[in-house]
């Protein structure tokens, strides 16, 4: 396994430590800043494991596989969990979340059409937009988590200022997001063209 594949290992392995601090209460509210410190380092990941992939021409097909995956466990994950503790209000944060999860039930079917066809569709351009914007809001939301339980007038201000621009990062991440569904199968329509004759 080369040092990019590594790295989606990594992230996909920080996941479930990630959600163990921010849900661990007992810790709060330092738990919750340890699992936007864990999460941070997993989306570097992220950003690390393609360019190093595509300098070194380590580009491979386990890679094109596994980055997604774990892509969509650290943000599918971190925003289950901003959404479910009501960080982010409802009923934005369900309909994020639920668009989030549509679209990725969609990008998979789409891969596994390919996949009996012997094509392993790479991620787009949309969707790795779509991470990014994802990567900024959710440790956003986890530390308004924690600091929201400071007192005094100099929190009030901050975590106010914080929510807004979270949530509007989120609205973008959510307008990418239903974007990336258009661009996949635009990219791979040709996954689901038959051959007449054949």
């Amino acid at each position: 396994m080369n040092t990019p594949n590594k790295l989606s290992m990594l992230r996909i392995i920080l996941v479930p430590i990630m959600m163990f601090f921010y849900l661990a209460t007992f810790m709060d509210p330092w738990g919750k800043f340890i699992a936007v410190a864990l999460f941070i380092v997993a989306a570097l990941t992220d950003l690390l494991d393609g360019k190093i992939a595509r300098k070194t021409n380590q580009v491979t097909d386990l890679g094109k596989l596994l980055d997604p995956i774990a892509d969509k466990l650290l943000y599918n994950c971190g925003l289950l969990l901003v959404v479910v503790d009501g960080t982010i209000p409802a009923p934005y944060g369900i309909i994020g979340l639920a668009i989030l999860l549509f679209r990725d039930f969609i990008i998979n079917g789409i891969r596994q059409v390919a996949a009996t066809k012997g094509v392993v569709v790479a991620a787009v351009w949309s969707g790795k937009l779509k991470a990014i914007f994802h990567y900024i809001h959710i440790p956003m939301f986890m530390t308004l988590a924690g600091t929201s339980k400071f007192l005094g007038a100099f929190w009030v201000i901050f975590n106010q200022v914080l929510f807004i621009v979270a949530l509007v990062v989120f609205a973008v991440a959510t307008a990418i997001t239903i974007w990336s569904v258009f661009d996949y199968y635009i990219k791979n329509k040709k996954v689901f063209e038959t051959k007449e004759g054949k």
